[in-house]
Order: C-alpha cells, then sequence, then structure tokens
C-alpha cells in the first residue's frame, strides 16, 4: 500500500506519476488468457478464439461436450487445447488496487454509466486447462470521469468515495465461470482504459468478503477501440475532458488480442448506451 500512497500524493501536489507498466522485479506468472468460452471434452478444456494468440500455429475449433464423445473427438480436444494454452506473462495490478474486496455479482451500487455484464471462465494450465472452480474473480476499475473508489480526487475530480465502488468479485462454479456485472469504465491521463483483474486461490468467504488465500494471476482486461470511441462519446462519459490514451498507445496493452486481455463483447441492444457483455477465458497456473 506504501506505492499506492506514494501515487497519491504525487496526483494531489501536482506531479505526474509513473505510468503503469510491467512488474519486471516480480516473479512473472505464466497465464493464458484467451476469448470466449470453455466446453470440457476427453477430460481436457477447449477454449475458442485461439486464433487471437499470435504465437499460436493452427486454430482450434471449440467443441461441445457431449454424452457420446468418441475418442476421435478428445484427441481433437487434446490438439486444440495444446493450441490454446500458449503461455503469457501477466502485468501489474497497478496503483490503485485495496485489499478485502466485497465478494457480490454487481459491484456498480449508484454509479452511472453503460452496464457490462462479464463472465469470466478460469481454466487451470497445471491440470491440462480444467476448469479451476472456487478461485476469487476480482476486479476493479475507474468510473466515468476516471476515479477510482479509494483514491478519489487522483485524477482531478470531486466525489464522494466509500473505497468499495466499482470493486468485487465472484468465485467460480465448477466450470470455472463466474459473472461481475459493472460499468464500462471511463479514462484518464497516460491509459487506455482498462479494467484490472486478480484471482485468487484457497480464500475463506466471511459474509460479504475474504480472508487469506494466494494471488495467482495479476492481469489486465481491454475494451474493442471503436466501441470504447462511441461510450465515451456519450453521457456520462462525454463530462470526461481529461486527455484520453488510444489502445494502440496504451503502454501495458501490447495489440495481442485476447491473449492481452481484450474482451470478447457482444451488444445487449442496438445503441450502445444498451451495454454489452464481456467474456474472457483466462488461463492459470495453480502452481505458482
Amino acid at each position: 500500500m506504501t506505492g499506492n500512497h506514494e501515487q497519491h500524493q504525487q496526483r494531489i501536489a501536482g506531479q505526474e506519476p509513473a505510468k503503469h507498466r510491467r512488474d519486471k522485479s516480480v516473479q512473472r506468472r505464466r497465464v493464458l488468457i484467451g476469448g470466449g468460452t470453455v466446453a470440457v471434452a476427453g477430460g481436457l478444456a477447449v477454449a475458442g478464439l485461439a486464433s487471437a494468440d499470435p504465437l499460436s500455429t493452427q486454430q482450434s475449433t471449440p467443441k461441445a461436450a457431449t454424452s457420446g464423445t468418441a475418442s476421435a473427438s478428445a484427441s481433437a480436444s487434446a490438439t486444440a487445447t495444446t493450441t490454446v494454452c500458449t503461455l503469457t506473462a501477466e502485468v501489474t495490478e497497478g496503483p490503485y488496487s485495496l485489499d478485502g474486496a466485497l465478494v457480490r455479482k454487481d459491484i456498480r451500487e449508484d454509479k452511472e454509466g453503460v452496464e457490462v455484464q462479464y463472465t469470466f471462465t478460469v481454466v487451470d494450465t497445471a491440470n491440462d486447462c480444467a476448469p479451476l472452480a472456487d478461485a476469487l474473480v476480482e476486479i476493479w476499475h475507474c468510473d466515468s470521469l476516471g476515479e477510482y473508489s479509494g483514491y478519489v480526487g487522483g485524477n482531478g475530480h470531486d466525489e464522494e468515495d466509500d473505497g468499495t465502488l466499482l470493486r468485487g468479485g465472484q468465485t467460480t462454479d465448477e466450470n470455472g465461470q463466474c459473472s461481475i456485472t459493472s460499468i464500462w469504465p471511463g479514462h484518464y491521463v497516460s491509459r487506455a482504459v482498462h479494467v484490472h483483474m486478480r484471482v485468487h486461490t484457497d480464500v475463506t468467504l466471511t459474509d460479504d468478503s475474504y480472508t487469506g488465500g494466494e494471488v495467482i494471476h495479476a492481469g489486465q482486461l481491454f475494451f474493442d477501440a471503436d466501441i470504447n470511441a462511441k461510450i465515451q462519446a456519450v453521457s456520462p462519459y462525454s463530462d470526461n475532458t481529461t486527455t484520453e490514451t488510444l489502445l494502440k498507445d496504451d503502454s501495458i496493452y501490447d495489440d495481442a488480442g485476447a491473449s492481452s486481455g481484450l474482451l470478447t463483447l457482444t451488444a445487449l441492444g442496438t445503441s450502445v448506451s444498451d451495454g454489452y457483455t464481456a467474456t474472457l477465458t483466462v488461463g492459470v497456473d495453480s502452481t505458482g
């Protein structure tokens, strides 16, 4: 938390904080990130959009699990899994993290913005990419004006701050999946629009939060640039007059699609204001 406090104080003092960068001083856990959903066949998880990974040499075809899965189908699943499980480094969790997130499905509270319904599928690369159950997926991000709860004022706006807005998580089910509802993030100087993520294992759930556990993945999620441009132009995002960094110029996103955390988006209606679903398959190494 010391680093977070220093970042916050720098902003208050009018100093420009250091940009988010990959933290090369910590052990670089290896994770897979892919778009779409996961189907289990022959004991292996098959994730869609393997072609989003630039290191893949072949595309995979997602196959739904059936009661009569043949050995040939299992073999195809194994081939697809090998392609999907290309490992990529995690990235810094950034300067706005807080401990003890609330465990809840809807993290919006009273914040206005375009609705985003996230669905995450967590798979374990240490176990043939099998779904990872009982993992806590935590996300946090700024509001439409670029402010983070717990650090309001750091990006130039005066708002009420309860320290929990747009923060929270859910545990994964037996299919490695969980869903969280929030709003589309705004932007602030030096970073493209993004969401922060941590995946925890071995947590103990309390009434509305958690204790203990281990963080096995820290990453960031990104949005299609064209859709984001339309959303940033509507209220309440249009009230944010700070300079926006484009996705192609972001210091973290490396233009590798889903393998860099680019979300798969589906419109909930005919207008951008109707909101979106956002899906991502996140592979983690449970052995650390």
